[in-house]
């Protein structure tokens, strides 16, 4: 019969609402049949068949405690659940509020609870940011004010989405947020960091977004602190704040959200524990117990008709006026529906039963709200109770897309707030001296990500450090002539300048006197009220990880910022702030959903590496993924040796062995021809006078790029210069002395003139005979490519093959890690060890190169000798993946990469210098089976690889020491370990 009624009272609704448009007159059943009702479900016959079974199945006195939710934690002992156990069998409340704990603790006793209970449990938590802000191992979001700066609210509505995600995980209904106060006082200390802002318009735009990203999603939102808590500088949880605003200008800025909230189906609001004397004059009334704020504004005035309920009844704003159950029983004459940590229920409704006795507020005014609290439960799903699978609970809430999505907030919300000469991003990586500074804190990931771009010393000191201290760290900083800062250390409160010493700021300001300083403020915006004359700054709003990693890649270009400030840290930096600083290009960091691939299919690289480990096919390496300009994957595995004395970081430097071929030599060579110096059609002899009238001299560039001109495949120098397996002393001394400066390894130096003897034996060497009828040479892979590709470029630039490069493409790329002879650069600690040379060198090879014929010409050779991390393998692939342009500077010209990158022969798969995929369909050679035709790269005898995908925008670092100890291990090659991977990573982009 009920269904009925409510289907004929809709058709009403209707038919009156259309009437209204036309200009009827309303009766009062039009009003009260007009108002708009947030509580009600798509099945509304449904809905309201279960509520009348659910009221009319418990008495009153039963259903009475419906109003009540009270405070529960999964970190506390088996008292405290006792006694709420207590209160869900004996009185039968409506919810709980869960704080402090953990995730599958709460689900546990959520479904405990929730078993005992005769009518079902909202289950309800203050996240603000997500559940992170109350339980522990759960990923967390962004704060409001950090959200604030974004400059839409898209990504809002996707967090609000992701949290009623966690919630429906857990088992929760209602999740009190957002905070729609606006934050027109910088000196609140209990708002501040929690609202969007200080504007009325931004707040109400972010505070729609997340309202209905969690109830588009099944979870109710709750607006507050009605009716404003945004200009107030106490604190409700300690007293009780005043607001000295008149009504007009409460209603003008405060309301404004509310209406536009209300206007767009809002579920709950709670009321704030404040004095409001223009709104009711009784002294020290909380505006949680007056009726003219709960009843008359918020219910009659703004057509309020989703659930009221009080702020936290154990908050001195309330409690220190009133006992428990007394404030409980206020609350509700006040016209609060739902009274929230209740303090002590049997008395509350002993009262409230005493009131309804007395009159002094009817039963069917009790009932009324009751039946409201179970319509908005039957819209929780709460008519059908479901336990929460605590199976990997906390893996499932952690998704990868929650963490995506948190970086893309973060990222968003970074803002640059003065940017003199356009100095940001930074361009010119080699032509200034670098150093980072962190004042106040922790700033690791900050300064282990500026070490991605650019070589950097780094200084810390701590906050509001003696004079002394700071000029000690001037006198350190005095060389450099850039220097990031990092403010860190600093507070959400504005007790103490929000945490920032202004002894530090004026170290910072008298720092950027004669230096390019660029700060970071890693906290509220409101701390940045005294940098108004900073030249270069940058707000990040949080301190955390995430955005220590992010910052860095603002400051180079990998990244654009967006961000504008939410609120006025002064009278210069005010209010919007910032906005859109366009970024270069460089390569940014991310997780691999961030370019549709899937981590856990990734994953499997764990599981290849660590198998390939324990099988001592190599002892440790770096496994990286870049796609569309953004490294998804670099991880490090094992160690330096099998004595695992030193476990592999992402930072280690590898011996890239043939790799070199590619990433130096080549490169050179492309540099050259992409600015007309070289012809690849013509003879080699052209540019190289010492080939004049030798076999070599009418080579053509192109066929000796493609391993066709005829050269052999391998001369093993060393064997000249060795005899009955010992060192021929005309060659070799352990040290240095006169003539003999050539660094062969540690403690073994070579004749001078040894560079020399080896151009010549290769100049002297013979030539392959021809295939028969054929007009070319076949292909045959051949390290003398290079050494005739190293003369060429020296002969063309007058310099050593080295120094052309760091000049021309490592500096300015930023790669000061890619090198040849790396023990001259950085501490021999940071380099893997490569073979154990009893053959030749007669000791363990670490920081010189493994090839002998390398490092007899002194470490620097066309074939062998370029050291590097895999972040500098995937800069110099991007480029590649660019058409020779990185960081808003054109290297090479588009048109000359791909054509060296194209496969150039019928007789072999390989471009000029590079080597490509098998062209039959179905087999990858040296890459992946699944790797298109158009991907180049090379592999390096030591255990190393590169490859990038063109099609796909994809790259992929291979490193190892395979060799290590000794070059015979070939495990690495049988077990086909590196193409494995390769396709691994096509696998995880099939989604």
């Amino acid at each position: 019969m009920r269904v009925k009624v409510w289907g004929v009272l809709l058709g009403m609704v209707v038919i009156f609402q259309s009437d209204a448009l036309m200009g009827w007159e309303k009766s009062d059943l039009d009003s009260k049949l007009d108002k708009k009702d947030p509580l009600l479900s798509q099945n509304l016959g449904r809905q309201m068949e279960w509520v009348d079974s659910v009221f009319e199945t418990n008495g009153f006195e039963e259903r009475l405690g419906q109003l009540f939710m009270v405070a529960a934690y999964s970190n506390k002992d088996q008292k405290h659940i006792d006694e709420i156990a207590t209160l869900v069998r004996e009185q039968n409340i409506g919810g709980l509020i869960f704080f402090q704990g953990g995730p599958v603790r709460q689900a546990n006793l959520t479904n405990y609870y929730q078993s005992i209970a005769k009518m079902p449990l909202f289950i309800a938590m203050d996240a603000e940011w997500g559940v992170n802000m109350r339980l522990d191992s759960i990923i967390g979001f962004p704060k409001a004010m950090t959200l604030g700066a974004l400059p839409d609210e898209e990504l809002i509505y996707e967090m609000g989405k992701e949290i009623a995600f966690q919630f429906k995980e857990l088992g929760m209904h209602i999740n009190f947020a957002p905070v729609v106060d606006v934050n027109s006082n910088p000196e609140n200390p209990v708002i501040g960091y929690r609202a969007f802002g200080e504007e009325k318009r931004l707040v109400t735009r972010k505070s729609l977004a997340y309202m209905k990203g969690l109830q588009d999603n099944g979870v109710m939102a709750n607006a507050k602190h009605f009716p404003g808590h945004g200009d107030t500088e106490t604190d409700s949880h300690y007293t009780l704040p005043v607001i000295k605003h008149s009504e007009t200008r409460i209603k003008d800025i405060d309301l404004y959200p509310y209406r536009e909230l209300i206007e767009n189906d809002l579920m709950s609001v709670m009321v704030a524990h404040l004095h409001v004397p223009s709104m009711d004059s009784e002294t020290n009334k909380a505006t949680t117990l007056s009726k003219y704020v709960v009843t008359d504004l918020l219910k009659k005035q703004m057509n309020f008709n989703g659930l009221v309920f009080t702020d936290a009844l154990n908050m001195k704003g309330v409690s220190k006026y009133m006992k428990p159950g007394e404030v409980d029983l206020h609350a509700l004459l006040a016209g609060n529906d739902v009274l929230l940590y209740s303090q002590d229920v049997p008395k509350a409704k002993a009262l409230i039963l005493q009131a309804i006795a007395e009159g002094k507020i009817s039963q069917e005014d009790v009932d009324e709200k009751i039946r409201r609290i179970l319509k908005a439960k039957f819209w929780a799903g709460l008519d059908q109770r479901r336990p929460v699978e605590t199976f990997k609970l906390a893996e499932r809430i952690n998704r990868p897309e929650a963490a995506l999505l948190v970086e893309k907030l973060y990222e968003r919300a970074i803002t640059v707030t003065s940017n003199k000469d356009n100095l940001l991003p930074l361009r010119h990586l080699d032509m200034e001296r670098m150093a980072s500074l962190t004042i106040g804190g922790n700033g690791t990931e900050f300064q282990k990500k500026l070490d991605k771009y650019a070589r950097f010393d780094h200084f810390d000191i701590s906050k509001g450090a003696d004079e002394a201290s700071l000029n000690d760290m001037a006198a350190k900083l005095k060389e450099y002539q850039t220097v990031i800062v990092g403010m860190m250390g600093i507070t959400n409160t504005p007790k103490r300048n929000f945490g920032v010493s202004l002894s530090d700021l004026e170290f910072v300001k008298k720092l950027s006197q004669d230096k390019k300083v660029i700060l970071t403020v890693f906290g509220s915006a409101y701390s940045i009220k005294s940098l108004p004359e900073m030249p270069h700054n940058i707000v990040a709003f949080e301190n955390n990880p995430i955005t220590q990693r992010l910052v860095p890649e603002i400051i180079f270009g990998a990244r654009n910022a967006y961000g504008m400030l939410p609120v006025s840290a002064n009278l210069t930096l005010r209010q919007g702030t910032g906005g859109y600083l366009e970024g270069l290009g460089r390569l940014s960091y991310s997780i691999p959903e961030s370019q549709g691939l899937d981590s856990r299919k990734l994953a499997k690289i764990d599981t290849i590496m660590a198998r390939s480990i324990a099988k001592e096919a190599f002892p440790g390496g770096v496994v990286l993924v870049a796609k569309n300009g953004q490294v998804v994957f670099e991880k490090a595995y094992g160690h330096y040796d099998y004595k695992k004395t030193k476990p592999v970081n992402t930072e280690t430097v590898y011996d890239l062995a043939s790799i070199t071929k590619i990433l130096a030599t080549t490169q050179a060579v492309m540099f050259l021809e992409s600015r007309g110096m070289i012809d690849m059609n013509r003879p080699i002899g052209r540019y190289i006078p010492a080939l004049q009238n030798s076999n070599k001299e009418q080579l053509i560039l192109k066929d000796i790029l493609a391993h066709e001109a005829g050269l052999v495949a391998f001369m093993p120098h060393y064997a000249k210069t060795v005899e009955a397996g010992q060192w021929k002393s005309e060659y070799y001394r352990p040290v240095t002395e006169q003539g003999f400066s050539l660094p062969v390894s540690n403690d073994m130096f070579a004749i001078n003139s040894l560079r020399d003897s080896i151009w010549t034996w290769t100049l002297k060497s013979d030539l392959r005979k021809p295939e028969p009828n054929k007009r070319k040479y076949g292909y045959v892979y051949s390290d003398l490519t290079m050494y005739l590709m190293q003369a060429l470029v020296e002969e063309l630039t007058n310099q050593p093959l080295d120094e052309f490069l760091e000049q021309n493409l490592y500096g300015p790329l930023g790669l000061y890690s890619m090198t040849f002879n790396p023990v001259n650069k950085y501490p021999i600690d940071l380099v893997a060890p490569t073979e154990d040379d009893v053959a030749f060198r007669k000791r363990q090879i670490q920081g010189y190169v493994h090839d002998p014929g390398a490092a007899m010409y002194g470490g620097v050779a066309g074939h062998a000798g370029l050291f590097g991390k895999a972040n500098d393998l995937a800069v110099m692939m991007q480029l590649m993946l660019n058409g020779g342009k990185y960081g808003d500077v054109e290297f090479i010209d588009k048109e000359t990469v791909i054509e060296f990158t194209k496969r150039q022969s019928t007789q072999s798969r390989r471009g000029w210098g590079w080597d490509k995929p098998e062209p039959e369909k179905g087999k990858g050679g040296s890459a992946g089976n699944l790797a298109p035709k158009s991907t180049f790269g090379h592999t390096g005898f030591t255990g190393t690889c590169v490859w990038a995908d063109p099609d796909n925008n994809l790259i992929y670092v291979f490193l190892s020491n395979r060799v290590h100890p000794y070059a015979e291990n070939n495990l690495l090659l049988k077990d086909g370990v590196r193409q494995e991977i390769h396709d691994i990573i096509y696998q995880a982009m099939d989604n």
